[in-house]
């Protein structure tokens, strides 16, 4: 199992927006199954275009990093479906993170959108992101959202069908998934370990705007 990205740099051709759009029936299964799909997709807002690099899977009851975990509650009550909405929440109050809903209609199910690439937008990002460097520009949850212009009033959104904004779509061009890794999830910790139970994070190998890996802290009891 690998724990941290690779740093390289990985060249794979990407077009702003112009695979085939995400249906709601394709997200409403199994985040393990989504979460290694969604890689090498674009998510697109306004003039921004993103290319996911690296995702984590969340589940509800069986999964104790899940906001859903002890069910639903009105902050979280997106993430029990319908699939094909977006899940944004605010992080230690400073940072707005988005993640997809999938799963069964009433099952909590989401993939959080850790970090990607901008491939259209570029101007607009880098006001928005002024002295960062373009590889950090998404480089973890928070930069992804202001990158793409994201936060609180986007929570609930739509993103498949013809209301779709945010738009997400397939890749252009099919990731190889011998390029896909996986291991724990960034900053979570739980009973056994997140690292043991719930490797559920999902990269592109390497990739630059990936997130450096931070393990998660011990609970106090």
């Amino acid at each position: 199992m690998d724990r941290h990205p690779d740093r390289g740099a990985l060249s794979v051709p990407a077009t702003a927006g112009a695979g085939r759009a995400w249906t709601r029936a394709e997200l409403a299964t199994d985040p393990l199954v989504v979460a290694p799909a969604l890689l090498g997709s674009t998510l697109t807002h306004g003039s921004v275009t993103l290319r996911l690099t690296e995702v984590e899977a969340y589940r509800g009851a069986d999964d104790p990093g899940s906001h859903g975990y002890r069910g639903p509650t009105p902050r979280t009550a997106v993430m029990f479906g319908p699939a094909g909405h977006l899940y944004v929440y605010l992080s230690y109050g400073v940072h707005w993170c988005a993640n997809v809903v999938c799963g069964e209609d009433g099952t909590c199910a989401a993939v959080l959108l850790r970090a990607g690439e901008v491939v259209a937008g570029h101007e607009e990002v880098a006001a928005r992101r002024a002295g960062i460097r373009p590889r950090d520009h998404a480089r973890g949850p928070g930069r992804l959202t202001r990158s793409l212009g994201l936060d609180g009033g986007h929570d609930g959104a739509v993103l498949v069908g013809d209301r779709a904004d945010p738009v997400l779509r397939h890749p252009e061009v099919a990731v190889d998934p011998g390029a896909v890794r996986t291991g724990p999830r960034v900053g979570v910790s739980g009973p056994g370990g997140d690292g043991q139970r719930h490797p559920w994070r999902y990269w592109l190998a390497d990739e630059p705007t990936v997130s450096p890996y931070r393990p998660g802290r011990p609970r106090r009891t």
